[in-house]
């Protein structure tokens, strides 16, 4: 049996630490992409004018190292952990909240966690805790992502039990409501995670991991990618717009994550994302 690679978790937190810092001030190479091609389509001049600032925007917080947006949203770390590596040091969860804290020092991030939901609402002052989604890999590497989730287009998330009777068209409406009720606040254009399956919570958590799917990517699952298309294109026929101007650009992409799930239901979660879909990966 082969010696397991030891790896001090103080590295993962100075991963997460450049992490948060690079996902709050470079926009990914694949939204880019898409607001330039949206760009192309657009005849509005405001949704113009919208996507034209957009995009002046992230070459400037690119340029001078400052945040795409004042919102530096809630830390959420998806690690895939391989089966091959040894954790020393102190415990990951500590050493991710470590990171997270240290990186929003170190960026001037705004801290935006309370520590209560429901009562006092005080700030924890360091943007910690994270939400961490663990997963057992092969091999013995480390992959660690960082989204930065703003509490605008996370409000326009929802989840829903399905009867298996009502069928993918009831599954269609539920996103659809969901995009046409919360989209034209949530910084469109925007992009829409869809999970289906598994349990309520299980569902959820595949809509937030469908965020981190690039936009240039196509689903492997004819039926999904077809699928993905049909909801963007209902979704850019609402006209709401780049910034809720109104156009024809109102979304820039949906990706759609299953897994299986009970006989007698259908789990369906919405994640929507503003513009400003910030997420980086490293792999130790």
């Amino acid at each position: 049996m082969p010696k397991a690679r030891e790896l001090d978790t103080s590295e993962i937190a100075s991963a997460v630490s450049h992490l948060v810092q690079e996902a709050n001030f470079e926009l990914p190479d694949d939204i880019v992409k898409a607001l330039k091609k949206a760009l192309d389509v657009e005849e509005s001049p405001l949704g113009r004018d919208a996507l034209e600032t957009m995009l002046e925007n992230a070459m400037i917080a690119a340029g001078d190292t400052v945040p795409l947006c004042q919102d530096t949203g809630v830390t959420v770390v998806f690690i895939e952990l391989g089966q091959g590596v040894l954790l020393t040091g102190e415990p990951l969860e500590a050493a991710v909240n470590a990171g997270v804290r240290s990186g929003c020092e170190e960026g001037f991030l705004r801290k935006s966690v309370v520590a209560e939901p429901l009562h006092e609402r005080i700030n924890t002052g360091d943007n910690t805790p994270a939400v961490i989604h663990l997963e057992s890999a092969p091999g013995d590497k480390v992959k660690i992502t960082v989204f930065v989730k703003g509490g605008g287009s996370e409000t326009a998330g929802a989840a829903k039990v399905i009867r298996p009777a009502e069928g993918l068209a009831a599954v269609k409406e539920f996103i659809l409501e969901q995009a046409e009720l919360f989209g034209p606040n949530a910084c469109p254009p925007v992009i829409v995670g869809v999970g289906v399956g598994g349990t309520l919570d299980k569902a959820a958590e595949l809509a937030k991991k469908a965020l981190l799917k690039p936009l240039d990517e196509v689903n492997p699952d004819e039926r999904l990618a077809a699928l993905e298309e049909e909801l963007k294109l209902e979704i850019n026929k609402m006209g709401f717009g780049p910034a809720g101007t109104g156009g024809r650009v109102s979304c820039l992409g949906v990706r759609i994550l299953t897994h299986p799930s009970h006989i007698a239901t259908i789990p369906v979660a919405v994640d929507i994302s503003c513009y400003a879909l910030r997420r980086k990966s490293v792999t130790l």
